[in-house]
């Protein structure tokens, strides 16, 4: 039930450069996770947009103050928490951004952790699995359908 509740509705933006140009876009994004996670358990999203499917290669992460980052980057971070109640924010490759108004985003959370050992553990860290499979899925086990607004003077800077 979480899962509808996971992107800040108000928070689609178009993501541009320090040139000015349009990038791509973001999108605040919770923990589905009550106890919070080490950020190294963050393994991505599925992620499509007006049927768009934009893969985890796509999508840069921010959380913590430090600058976005890819899940390669991500999958090292073995320190660094995921709390709960903050939020992280994901930025998407698409050069020219989101077009002005109403969007459908497909969405699910791939979050590593388990209570206790599972036998995929070893698995799933040495090949990761692709978000959107329901493997790794965690407190997310569905795709969850947003409608969200990008209004035009709205902009993130990445």
């Amino acid at each position: 039930m979480f899962d509808n509740f996971l992107i800040r509705k108000d928070s689609l933006k178009n993501d541009v450069d320090a040139k000015g140009a349009v990038v791509g876009f973001q999108f605040a994004a919770r923990n589905a996770n009550y106890r919070g996670v080490y950020l190294s358990l963050h393994n991505g999203y599925y992620i499509r947009v007006d049927g768009v499917e934009y893969p985890r290669e796509f999508q840069t992460f921010e959380i913590n103050g430090r600058a976005p980052r890819d899940f390669t980057q991500i999958a090292k971070c073995v320190w660094e928490h995921w709390d709960f109640d903050d939020e992280g924010i994901v930025h998407v490759r698409k050069p020219g951004g989101l077009a002005s108004g109403e969007h459908t985003i497909d969405f699910q959370q791939s979050v590593l952790a388990a209570y206790g050992y599972l036998p995929t553990d070893e698995e799933w860290v040495k090949n990761p699995p692709v978000p959107g499979s329901g493997a790794g899925s965690d407190k997310t086990k569905n795709i969850v359908t947003y409608h969200l607004t990008l209004n035009e003077s709205e902009a993130g800077r990445v």
